[in-house]
Order: structure tokens, then sequence, then C-alpha cells
């Protein structure tokens, strides 16, 4: 079967960073590319506590492009292995089911969590983040009996959705309600990394909330916090006007889209700022909870810049290596949170996996997230898919899906 390849060696991570200043299709086009479509062999269930489900949609993530175009930091390289069949945002019918499995049979609609935790890799007795509902920070990660890889989809052993086929261990599988699409199935996955983001900052009524980024992830963070019946103000920022006036349909109260953040956080807020001798300014008073999921130097230096004294800035996406000015951080005793994936909490009074609750919202119609796919791809045109992601604005695209059907 075809399934979309990634694989990087030292000398071509060297040879992109050098031509890939050039023309960024290098990265995807041609013999020096990160991706391209491989014959593999369909996957076989690694053991009988495993399904095998066939595709039916798979998303590219923001992070399958920050692969692809090599910018994530190294750092994260130990706990990835390849070539890999990438992507995590799935949702499928099961077409066989391993004989330790219970509740589900072949042709049930599922999606799955993509962590590769303990249980995932036959490791007892759990670590200390497994055993806390922390799954998506395991421990082991690069233990086991699988290689190393966070998730589906950076792990040479198990292949993502961007192939006819792939396995997923039991513990990850979700059952989809009837009368689910699978377009809402392949949605749950980034609406979970909202949720848990949110659960992990939950801001209060009279919260004062800055989103940075209004694309998918930004969007979610939005209806995440509405599906909660959290009606605390929310504020996007995000340069392009299509993308910042669906942040408003979801429920922000205001936008900005003119990159100046620090001077309409005075307006929003009714912080006042102050002008250093050199660089930008600060203020005092500001946004209480910031969630950036851009990440970059820029945004960061600027989130702590506005965020009030005692605020918690939650950093979603998942930038490279930052620099920084931290004074703002001690000035006004701040909060920065890591935010990744999602796991087990503690919601009415039982602990739930962010799955579950994910998937009862999207069935109460409490989000929307099915409009959110605006272009869908055949595999053979990835480079389109990517092209597309490129230029969202142009073309007016939120999340772009590869189809099986």
């Amino acid at each position: 079967m075809k399934a979309l390849q990634f694989s990087v060696s030292v000398p071509q991570y060297a040879a992109l960073k050098v031509i890939g200043k050039i023309a960024r299709r290098f990265y995807y086009e041609g013999p020096l590319a990160t991706i391209r479509l491989a014959d593999v062999a369909e996957p076989a269930l690694p053991s009988p506590d495993w399904v095998k489900i066939r595709t039916l949609l798979c998303g590219l993530c923001g992070t399958d492009v920050s692969l692809i175009f090599l910018r994530d930091s190294p750092a994260a390289s130990p706990f990835t292995s390849f070539p890999c069949t990438i992507g995590h945002e799935v949702c499928g019918e099961v077409a066989e089911v391993g004989s330790n499995v219970d509740g589900f049979q072949k042709g049930d609609l599922v999606t799955v969590a993509p962590q590769l935790s303990c249980v995932t890799r036959g490791i007892e007795p759990l670590c200390r983040s497994c055993q806390s509902g922390k799954i998506a920070n395991c421990e082991n990660m690069a233990e086991g009996k699988l290689s190393p890889g966070l998730i589906i989809g950076i792990c040479r052993d198990i292949g993502g959705g961007f192939a006819p086929y792939m396995v997923a261990h039991k513990s990850q599988v979700f059952k989809l309600p009837q009368g689910m699409s699978p377009k809402e199935g392949a949605m749950i996955e980034p609406f979970a990394v909202t949720l848990q983001a949110v659960y992990d900052n939950t801001p209060d009524r009279d919260d004062q909330v800055l989103i940075i980024g209004g694309g998918v992830i930004g969007n979610l963070l939005v209806q995440s916090i509405r599906a909660l019946g959290i009606d605390c103000s929310i504020t996007v920022a995000e340069p392009s006007r299509f993308h910042a006036e669906l942040a408003s349909q979801a429920g922000a109260n205001y936008l900005i889209t003119d990159g100046d953040v620090l001077h309409q956080s005075e307006r929003i807020t009714g912080a006042k700022a102050y002008k250093p001798m050199l660089g930008d300014k600060i203020t005092m008073g500001g946004f209480t909870k910031i969630f950036d999921t851009v990440a970059s130097a820029e945004t960061l230096n600027t989130d702590m810049r506005v965020l009030r004294t005692g605020g918690v800035l939650s950093v979603v996406g998942i930038g490279k290596e930052v620099m920084s000015d931290l004074t703002p951080l001690w000035l006004k005793l701040q909060t920065i949170k890591g935010a990744y994936c999602y796991g087990y909490t503690d919601v009415r009074g039982k602990r739930e996996h962010v799955f579950d609750i994910a998937i009862e919202l999207v069935k109460q119609k409490k989000v929307s997230v099915a409009p959110m796919i605006t272009h869908t791809f055949p595999l053979e045109s990835y480079r389109d898919m990517i092209e597309v992601n490129l230029h969202k604005g142009k073309y007016k695209a939120v999340k772009t899906v590869v189809s099986f059907a």
C-alpha cells in the first residue's frame, strides 16, 4: 500500500536548511525532500491487544507541517524514529480486532488518541506520568517494545493515518456514537488538544483571555472555553481577517488583526503601558490568561509584556529555540505552562479521558468542528495539500485532510 513517509538524515537536514531558503518546495519535492510516497506493507496487529483500522480521513496537523519543514527543535529527536508514516488526526473503520480486545467490532467508526505511552509499549509498572493520567507526557517514550516515538505518526514501528490502514492499541481507540460523521471524528484529536489546554489553565468568568493565533487550534480554544460554559472575555490576535472572522463566529469578543497586541491590550483590558529606555513597552494590568498557539520568540516576548501580575501563559504551540527577556516573568510573578496533547482529567467528580469529553461535546453540538475541514485531497495530491497549508489565507483554508473514502 502507499503511505506518506517522513525521513531525514543529518546531511539532508544541513542541506535543506540552506537550499530551503531559496524555495520551500525543496522540503517536499525533489531528492532531498523529507516527505514522499512509499510502498509499505499493510500492517499486522502487533499483539492481541491491538486493533487494525481502515483510514477514512486524516488531517494534516501544524506539527506535521513543522516536521516536514524541519522547524522542530532537535531536542525532541530522541523520541522519534523514522522512516515513519505520518498522520495522527484520524477517523476510520475497525477492520480487525485483536483477541484481547473487547467493545469493538468490524465496521465500527472510531478515532484514535495517538500517544504511545507505557501501556502501548508493554511497560510495567507504569511511569509516574502515566500513573497520574498524563499519558502524553510518558517518561518511557523511547523504551519498551516499540521504537522511540511520542505518538503514532513519528514512530517507525507504528504507522500513522496517511495510509489506507493503520493499527492502534485498544487503549487508544475510541468508538464514535451513532450519527457522528467521519469529519467530526477526524477533528476530535485537535479539539482534545485545546480542551486539555483549557482544563489545565481554566479561565473564570472575570478573566480576560488572549489567544495568539486564530487558526485551527486558536479557533478550537475559543470553542473549548465556550463549550465548557465559561463566559469570560476572549481576545484573538490573528493577522488573517478570514481566520479572525471565524474566531469571532466561534465566540471571541475582540479581534486584533493589526499585530499591535501591546497597544490593543491597553484598549481592551485597561492596562497601562510603560516605555523603557530601550525595547518594547511593558504593561501593568493586562490579560489574566494567555494561550499562545504560535510560540515564537516574538509572540512569547509580547505575551509576557501584556500578561498581568499573577497571570498564566499556556504555550500551546510548539516553537523551536526562543530567546526572550524574562523581566516580566519575575516582575509580575507570572506562570508559564507547557501544553501538550491530552490525557485523563478530573471532571464532575470522576476521572475521564479528554477524548471522551471531546466526543460528548461534539455529540451535544456544543462545538462545530466538521465545517473546519475546508479542503480534502487524495493521498497522491499531498504536495497540493502542503501548498494550501502554506497559503491558508489565499485559499481560505482552515483544516486540510486526506480522504481514503
